[in-house]
């Protein structure tokens, strides 16, 4: 359904490197009626799909930890992030690329994944839908190493931790990335673990 309360929508493109930045300029409808316009940037990096793995027999999950620079600037010292498994859908169903990026960057090999939800993770600024997934795991299932694809230039170090103590990791400040607390919460609201 389109917005009637925005018209005149004007894009001029910023930056078109790794993806795009555009300025949009429109004219938005207040409450009073009278139309006022407005400027905002937003970033399209395409959507994106993520997946807590799980076990519930061993109480754990899997995650990973990278070096993300944007946080490095910010003020993340070694710049690393401990995060659930993600990717960004390049043309994927959302199903078919969790699925990928489980077995790029975990070594699991996973078949069945269930959709719990979807949101806009920055809707101020970045244009993407990020899709929310949970799959159970157990041992059978690793296949490889993991650690990312080598033209992605990723190198990703795959982590197994005991249910709880990532729960514990939220509040101690050691994981800070949104998709991870929003699944990891997600996990605990459900009871997945017991």
């Amino acid at each position: 359904m389109k917005n009637g309360k925005v018209r005149n929508i004007k894009t001029e493109l910023l930056a078109n490197n790794w993806y795009t930045l555009n300025k949009i300029t429109f004219e938005y409808q207040k409450e009073d009626g009278g139309w006022q316009t407005q400027t905002r940037e937003a970033y399209d990096r395409g959507n994106g799909a993520a997946i807590l793995l799980y076990n519930s027999n061993k109480k754990t999950v899997v995650l990973t930890r990278q070096f993300r620079m944007p946080t490095f600037v910010n003020g993340n010292n070694d710049g690393m992030m401990i995060e659930v498994c993600a990717g960004v859908l390049d043309g994927d169903s959302p199903e078919e690329c969790i699925k990928k990026e489980v077995e790029e960057e975990t070594g699991y090999k996973i078949d069945t994944v269930e959709k719990v939800f979807e949101s806009y993770m920055s809707p101020g600024s970045v244009t993407e839908i990020l899709h929310f997934f949970i799959a159970a795991y157990d041992d059978r299932m690793k296949v490889g190493e993991g650690g990312g694809a080598d033209h992605e230039t990723e190198n990703i170090e795959v982590l197994e931790f005991p249910f709880d103590e990532a729960l514990g990791m939220i509040k101690k400040g050691a994981i800070k990335d949104a998709k991870t607390i929003m699944l990891l919460q997600y996990a605990q609201l459900n009871e997945l673990l017991g």
